[in-house]
């Protein structure tokens, strides 16, 4: 089943978000290669693609794993919550409708 992760970032957690980044694209690298993906980013904290200084107010992966305990353990299995970028993490049962 699909399940939607919805990650809030602690404000002012931009550099760590940056620091913990290479660990946390290969994880979602992982979950890519093995057809388990739908899409995943962050969540800008101004109306633009690129926030600079301003950061993220979090992110969304939307993926599919075996059971709603095992996409909670991935989540919070993440550098963004391991290494404190996050201060909260729910995971969603999903059902895609379109496309």
């Amino acid at each position: 089943m699909l399940y939607v992760i919805l990650g809030q970032d602690q404000p002012e957690s931009l550099e760590q978000r940056m620091a913990a980044r290479p660990e946390h694209l290969s994880r979602l690298e992982s979950l890519r290669d093995a057809g388990r993906l739908i899409i995943a980013g962050p969540l800008p904290a101004v109306d633009s693609p690129d926030p600079g200084p301003a950061g993220f107010t979090g992110s969304v992966i939307v993926a599919e794993f075996p059971s709603l305990a095992e996409a909670e353990a991935w989540a919070n299995a993440d550098p963004y919550v391991t290494r404190g970028v996050f201060r909260s993490v729910q995971v969603y049962p999903f059902k895609r409708v379109m496309p």
